[in-house]
C-alpha cells in the first residue's frame, strides 16, 4: 500500500466531474487500498478519488469514531443517491483537500446510496448521521463540488486565499 498525496484546493482537478468507472481493474483495487490507507493516515473519514488526482467515480469512507469499535472501511464505486430525507442535518464539515478549515453545511439527514463494490456486485444502504453527511460530501467531490461551494462567496474566497497561502508556504519548504 502507498500513501498518496492529497490535492489541496484550489486545484482544477478537484472541480472536474468524474466519469463512471467502467471496469474494476487491479489498478483500481490498488487505488482503493491506497486511498483507505491515505484516509486513515490523514486522518479523515472519507476520501474521493479526485482528491488523489484520480478522475474516477469512487470514494472510500469509514465513519466509525469509537476507538473500541471495529473499523468499517467502505469502497463505493459509481455511487448514486437514490433517496434523501426531507429532514436536514447541519454538520461542521472539513475536507482533507481544505486542511484545517471547517464550516457548517446543511444536507439531508438521511440518504440511501446505491453503488458497486470492489467485488463488482451492486449494493445499497441507508445512511444516517455522519455516514450520511460523509457519503454526500464525497459524492459532491465526484461531481466537482467542494463543501465550501455551499458557503457565501465571501467565506469561500477567504478559505480559498488561506489555501493558496498554504500551498505557497508548502512549496517554499
Amino acid at each position: 500500500m502507498t500513501l498518496r498525496p492529497i490535492l489541496i484546493h484550489p486545484d482544477p482537478r478537484l472541480k472536474k466531474a468524474c466519469p463512471p468507472v467502467t471496469e474494476i481493474t487491479d489498478d483500481l483495487m490498488q487505488a482503493a487500498e491506497d486511498m483507505l490507507e491515505t484516509m486513515y493516515d490523514a486522518p479523515g473519514v472519507g476520501l474521493a478519488a479526485p482528491q488523489v488526482g484520480l478522475l474516477a467515480r469512487m470514494f472510500v469512507m469509514d465513519c466509525v469514531k469509537d476507538p473500541e469499535a471495529a473499523p468499517r472501511p467502505m469502497v463505493l464505486i459509481n455511487p448514486a443517491v437514490t433517496w434523501t430525507s426531507a429532514e436536514t442535518n447541519v454538520y461542521e464539515e472539513g475536507c482533507l483537500s481544505i486542511p484545517e478549515q471547517y464550516a457548517e453545511v446543511t444536507r439531508p439527514a438521511e440518504v440511501r446510496v446505491r453503488w458497486t463494490g470492489l467485488d463488482g456486485k451492486e449494493q445499497e444502504e441507508h445512511f444516517t448521521g455522519l455516514w450520511a453527511t460523509c457519503a454526500q460530501h464525497e459524492i459532491d467531490h465526484l461531481d466537482g463540488k467542494l463543501f465550501i461551494d455551499y458557503l457565501s462567496p465571501l467565506k469561500r474566497q477567504l478559505i480559498t486565499r488561506k489555501m493558496e497561502k498554504l500551498k505557497r508556504d508548502r512549496a517554499r519548504g
